[in-house]
Parts: C-alpha cells; structure tokens; sequence
C-alpha cells in the first residue's frame, strides 16, 4: 500500500522541510525551495539487504570486496583495483569531457571478459550510441543497449535481462512516473538514483551513474546523490584539449589520492601510462622562469613544469595571476623573497603557471614556484636537467616532504642529472640512480647554487 506526500526541497543542499519559505533554513539560499510529492512505499521486515535483523558486529565474518578490473588500468587505478561487487561509481565532469565515452568502453571491457553489461541511454537513441561505439570500436554482442527513461522500464528490463554491470547515462534524466515532478528534479534525481543503488547492493552488480554538473563544477541535483553512491569521480580538464584527468573525491572502497590520465583520440579515450612526458617541456633549453618539480597523486609521481613572468607594472598597483597552482601559496613566496632573499617584487605584475592543465596543490613545489619566480626577475635560467624538491617555510626554510626517494625515482627515469631536495631527507643511494642529489637548508642557498 502506497499513499503520496508533499515537501519543500532545496535545490541547492537537498534539505526538506515541511512548509515552504523563502530562505533554505539549511544553506542559507533563497528562492530554492521547490514542492515535491514522494510516494511511500510500505514497508515490512524484509528490507533491502533481506531480512530487517540486527546482529551483534562480532558474528559477522567480514571478506575482502571482490572487485572486478575493467580492463582499463588509469580507470581500475583510480577505483583502487576496480569496481567492487555490489558498488555504485558516480562520474562527473563538464559536457563532451568524455564521460560516455569513458563508461561505454569500460562496458566493451566488461563485456568482452565474458560479463553481461546494461548500457542504458537515457539521451541519445540506440543509433546515435551505436554510431558513437562503432567509432570507439565497441562490438561485444555482451554488451546490451536501452533507450529509455522510465525507471519503472528499466527495471522490468533489468529483471528481464539479468546484467552483471550495469551503465545508466545519465541519472539526470531518468524519472519514476510515480513522481509529478520533471526528469532532473531533486525528488526524481533522489527517488531513481536510491532504487538502482538498493538493487545494486542486494543483487552485487556494479552500478556506474553518469551525473550532470552545475556551472560551478558539482555533481547537479541533490548533494544526497553523492552521499548514497560509494564512489564518485570527477572528470578534469579542458575539452577543447586532449588531456583528460580522472579523479576521485569519494571512495569507500580505495584512495582518493589516485589520478588517471587519458588522451582523447578520434578512437576515444587511450591511457598515458607516463604521464611525466605530458607536461614537461619538449624544449629543453633552459628558459627563465621555467622549473621542474615531481609531484604525487597517490602512489604516482610525475614530473610538472612550473612556469613564472614576471613583468614591471605601469598602470595602477601589481598584479597576481596563478593557473594551476594555489593563489594564496604563491603569495606567501612571494613575502618570503621579498623578506628573505632580498628580491623587490611590489612593483612588479607576477604571473605563475602549472604547464599542460594540471593542478599542483602540495606544499612540495613551493621550491621549484619560488626558484622558478626568482629566475624569471632576476633573468637566470635553470639547468633543464634539475629538479627542485622541497616546502618553504615563512623564515626561508626549505622544510622536508613526504615519498622523496619515489620523486626522485621518477626523475631518475626520465634522465634528470640533479635534484634539490631539503636538507635532512632520507635517501637511498640505490633509488636515485645517476641523480646528482644536493641537500639545501634555505631559499637563499638553492638561489646561490642555480644562478
């Protein structure tokens, strides 16, 4: 027996609230709440998950999640091994980043390992898909296409087809005809998305959402969406080039420290297995303003160009304008040249770049930014094969940092010659190879050796 009620959402956090106002007592928004009518289901005591029991935790023998690789290892990285039985992965990203085309060939994968693989397409026809999985190569006969929306069909689909993965593209549009509201709403979002995640849970098959996102870069809907899957990933970069960055913001299951990199071709998305070579620099002269710095995502390091301009401001006070790096770190370097090195900065406009699209947020380039804006004013460029490791401290410290023996490692393999790194680290002699490693206490002793 079901019976129909009426709440006030936001549309912002998801909040409910009985009576409707015109500020969300929430999130403090106004003109957000909107009306929604849910239907309530009746309830027994068989849940979800069988039967509704409470246990005492010391009878239930935990086992390792099973996973199941999808045979794309830059996407299994950033699971941390692949998708778990039974577990619901949410991606996310800005339109034509390569969301589709991404789960439309991790489906090909599951399907030509044997699994029987739901691909729902909810905005494109079947022909439209098909054309798109013919370009991709995509022709497993596993691999089972539906164009639908109605989630009530779906599921008779899913009852019908018993699929061992499933692909809903995307959750925006799906809608249970139970529901007055439109496709994308917060009611219809929460109510589709809560039905697949409970069969995925009580069946074991993995579910993958593809998921809208605001002009602010979230997942669109309610934040509740997030919160109900176990993993969700966002797709990074500018699809007006071809790098793509995969990462997670939530995972039950594995790190969110991991990141994937792809290359969008004509033949769809291919893995960089180096993603190092990505965002160096394919001249190697040495330039002004240029440094090099191993980063870490995870277990993975790679080497980023760091780039710095700096130029005599004319017209009103300086400008500060950072891309890929954080603003308030580069201010704060920018104090500490100022104070430390002796270096007079006010008047000059100062530009700081993270070369080929990435984001560099760690405490451990703060020496490579430093030098590298210290290079360009002073117009000394650095050796091409040099690394600087390091954080700088407000007294012009240059202070120790985490997996330094991995970045070294790293640039060891690519052919660096050198490296900076703080004084104290604990280094291995036989994991940096050829590496010339030189310890330094402060900025001013890293600026003296390179000049």
């Amino acid at each position: 027996m079901t019976k129909m009620r009426t709440a006030y959402v936001c549309r912002q956090c998801g909040a409910q609230q009985a009576k409707w106002s015109g500020r969300c007592p929430e999130c403090g928004e106004w003109n957000t709440l909107v009306e929604e009518r849910y239907v309530e289901r009746s309830t027994s005591r068989t849940g979800e998950y069988g039967v509704s029991q409470a246990r005492p935790i010391t009878e239930i023998e935990p086992t390792d999640a099973a996973r199941l690789a999808s045979g794309i290892p830059e996407l299994d990285r950033v699971l941390g091994g692949g998708v778990v039985l039974g577990g619901t992965v949410l991606v996310g990203g800005d339109p034509g980043i390569g969301k589709s085309t991404l789960l439309l060939q991790a489906a090909d994968k599951f399907a030509s390992g044997g699994l029987k693989v739901l691909y729902v397409t909810a905005e494109e026809s079947l022909l439209q898909t098909k054309l798109r999985a013919r370009r991709l190569g995509v022709e497993s006969p596993n691999l089972l296409l539906l164009a639908e929306t109605n989630i009530d069909l779906v599921f008779e689909e899913v009852e019908r087809t018993r699929p061992e993965a499933i692909v809903i593209d995307s959750i925006q549009m799906v809608y249970s005809p139970d529901l007055p509201s439109a496709p994308g709403s917060v009611g219809q979002v929460r109510d589709s998305a809560a039905r697949l995640v409970q069969y995925a849970k009580r069946s074991g098959t993995p579910l993958f959402l593809i998921g809208h996102v605001t002009k602010g870069g979230l997942i669109a809907g309610p934040r509740v969406l997030e919160h109900l899957v176990d993993t969700v990933l966002y797709f990074e970069g500018d699809r007006h080039h071809a790098f793509r960055l995969l990462r997670a913001v939530k995972n039950r299951f594995g790190s969110t420290n991991e990141l994937g990199v792809f290359e969008m071709t004509p033949q769809g998305l291919v893995e960089v297995p180096n993603p190092s070579r990505l965002f160096l620099p394919q001249d190697l002269r040495p330039v002004a303003g240029s440094t090099i710095v191993p980063c870490m995502e995870g277990s993975r390091a790679f080497l980023v160009e760091v780039q710095a301009l700096l130029a005599t401001a004319h017209y009103g006070s300086a400008e500060r304008k950072v891309s890929g790096v954080d603003y308030v770190r580069v201010c704060m370097l920018l104090a500490v040249l100022e104070r430390r090195a002796g270096l007079q900065l006010v008047g000059q406009d100062v530009f700081v770049n993270a070369a080929g699209g990435v984001r560099v947020e760690e405490p451990a380039a703060d020496l490579a930014i430093a030098v590298a804006i210290a290079s360009s004013f002073q117009e000394f460029p650095v050796p091409h094969d040099t690394v600087l490791i390091g954080e700088v401290g407000l007294g012009g410290e240059v202070r120790a940092v985490s997996q330094i023996e991995t970045r070294l490692g790293e640039a060891a393999k690519l052919g660096f010659r050198r490296a900076l790194i703080p004084a104290g680290s604990s280094v291995s002699p036989a994991g940096v190879g050829h590496l010339d490693v030189v310890p330094v206490g402060r900025l001013v002793e890293a600026l003296d050796m390179l000049r």
